[in-house]
């Protein structure tokens, strides 16, 4: 799908490595566009950009928009970014990363926007793969790499478009949804929503965004939705969860460590009840089925056959950071997983504990974010029941410079105390290192959990066991 643009325009990204706003770089660079961009340091985002031929300037320079047209701004960005300030001088276009997206999925005639404060990634990649195997080719903007993909987004043919969309800034306002999936609502990003009715009322504000032909779908089992629902005057969504009054309700549940299965009990209005029978994913935990049944929900109104539904599901090749397993280490399986949140963390090892029965789980933990830490202490510190021990490595910042209000060995303590785990202290990655190296062997399951460097620490020192 190409469209026809003015090739004059030059749209510098500021902030070019991040997730989201790689894959906005990639979209854009397919629908057309001239693209480049800039970031601090190297990373793999930046390695997949440039074998797609898009230029882009390690650190922020005033030399890097010389041409530029028009800038895409990440939320990361500082206000003083000397990129930025330029473009103010200048006077040139500057648009956030939710506001270009709008502006893209404007130009794609349908589309499905996921959201939620968990699980929108693996929910966008489940109906991703549910799409491809019905021949749709969508257009996919994900923020996390989509293994089949080797990428987190992707150019389609056809006029759909998948997207990922962002509540930590309020741009997920900004998109105009034709169907949708809200997966939870839970305490996040308080930083720029001040408190969880500001956050509750935007979620709300973006179901009722979503036109009634179309349907959003809420998982039911999720008490802050439930609260928004009862308020919504307008019947636009559907819902999906455990709960037995759910449009379609999750029944039989098998998990292992291969797999997890279950049923789709469909009762839509008007319309006699029917079942997908043994939908299979080979994703573990319970949260990974609600995003399952999400994906099947929205593709089943849609109007995608049960047998390509279940299909999708259980060839999904998996999303990077999410549970991945990268080493067997003298009998211990050692993993990585994206989980930065006290919910997010309390799910993952739930769902290791269900199917690793005898197991010593172990959880290599990287706080991300000062901000997130300070507010969400206490439920940080009871969010380790399901491990037998917690590695703790230093906070990683994101950039925040102020100070943590707290004795951080004050912290290791009492989230052993309301956890029932060992703690243990490690002040860098050659000391994690050592730890693994010296009290690793047997059956043990290590699980390296933060959105920091901790999944690049892990991964060093997996290749180098």
């Amino acid at each position: 799908m190409k469209i026809n643009l003015a090739k004059t325009e030059i749209i510098h990204f500021v902030g070019i490595g991040g997730i989201g706003m790689s894959g906005l770089a990639l979209i854009m660079k397919g629908l057309g566009f001239n693209v480049q961009g800039s970031d601090l340091n190297p990373n793999k985002n930046i390695e997949r950009l440039k074998k797609n031929k898009i230029k882009v300037f390690i650190g922020h320079k005033k030399k890097n928009i010389s041409n530029s047209t028009i800038l895409v701004v990440s939320s990361a960005i500082n206000k003083n970014n000397i990129e930025l300030n330029i473009a103010k001088r200048k006077k040139l276009p500057i648009y956030q990363r939710g506001d270009m997206l709008a502006h893209i999925v404007s130009l794609i005639k349908q589309n499905v926007v996921v959201c939620g404060s968990h699980g929108k990634t693996t929910t966008t990649s489940l109906v991703s793969g549910i799409f491809s195997k019905a021949k749709l080719d969508p257009t996919v903007i994900n923020g996390g790499v989509i293994k089949s993909y080797k990428n987190s987004a992707k150019l389609g043919k056809s006029d759909w478009c998948l997207i990922e969309s962002d509540e930590s800034d309020g741009s997920f306002l900004k998109v105009s949804p034709t169907y949708s999936i809200v997966t939870n609502i839970d305490r996040e990003h308080i930083d720029h929503y001040k408190n969880l009715a500001s956050l509750k009322k935007s979620f709300k504000k973006f179901i009722e965004k979503t036109p009634s032909f179309g349907k959003s779908i809420v998982c039911i089992d999720d008490k802050n939705i439930n609260e928004i629902i009862k308020n919504i005057k307008v019947k636009n969504y559907l819902t999906y969860g455990m709960n037995k009054q759910s449009n379609f309700c999750i029944n039989n549940i098998i998990q292992n460590t291969e797999f997890s299965c279950f049923d789709l009990l469909i009762n839509l209005p008007g319309k006699k009840c029917f079942v997908i029978n043994k939908i299979k994913i080979p994703l573990l935990g319970l949260h990974n089925i609600r995003n399952a049944a999400a994906s099947a929900s929205i593709c089943k109104i849609i109007g995608i056959s049960s047998y390509l539904i279940k299909k999708g599901l259980t060839e999904f090749k998996g999303v990077e950071r999410r549970f991945n397993k990268l080493k067997t280490y003298r009998g211990s399986l050692i993993f990585d997983d994206y989980a930065h949140h006290p919910t997010e963390i309390v799910e993952v090892l739930k769902g290791v504990k269900k199917v690793y029965k005898k197991e010593e789980i172990i959880s290599i933990f990287q706080p991300h974010r000062i901000s997130r830490l300070k507010d969400l202490k206490l439920e940080f510190t009871r969010s380790f029941n399901y491990a037998d021990k917690v590695i703790l490595c230093p906070i990683y910042s994101a950039g925040e410079t102020f100070k943590l209000g707290f004795n951080y060995s004050d912290f290791a303590k009492q989230l052993s105390s309301n956890s029932k785990a060992q703690v243990i202290l490690v002040n860098d990655k050659n000391e994690l290192s050592n730890y693994i190296k010296n009290n690793i062997y047997g059956k043990k399951i290590l699980i390296a959990m933060g959105a920091g460097s901790i999944s690049n620490w892990i991964r060093d020192i997996s290749e180098k066991l």
